[in-house]
């Protein structure tokens, strides 16, 4: 009862098309008093589409995070919208090219309205 609508939310999420717009965004937390970050992908329904944690906050761990997404979802998003850390559009660059990039603070809230719930 308690876990159930969350696994069957998960197991009928929607399917990925080429059409889709990622919100990427980091968000530090503290665990063992020490710093991490929270990478977090959101798709434009507001679906969480991967979380990964990492000591990091550099180009290698953006391009960590693309490449769990694209592993995931099988298919490049058509664009990508972040906030201004200059680590995913390094990462991007290196992985995928030819997808369309906006960093903007304001165009990012998707993002971060996902940590509220954390």
């Amino acid at each position: 009862m308690k876990f159930g609508p969350d696994y069957a939310r998960r197991l009928n999420r929607k399917q990925s098309s080429r059409n889709d717009i990622w919100y990427l965004d980091e968000v530090v937390i503290s665990i063992g008093g020490k710093k991490h970050w929270l990478w977090r992908a959101v798709d434009d329904d507001g679906y969480v589409l991967d979380e990964i944690v990492q000591s990091r906050r550099n180009t290698k761990a953006a391009r960590r995070l693309l490449q769990r997404l694209l592993k995931k979802q099988g298919l490049a998003p058509k664009r990508m919208i972040t906030d201004k850390l200059g680590s995913y559009g390094a990462a991007r660059r290196q992985i995928m090219p030819h997808i369309e990039h906006r960093s903007h603070k304001g165009l990012n809230n998707r993002a971060e309205n996902s940590h509220v719930p954390l």
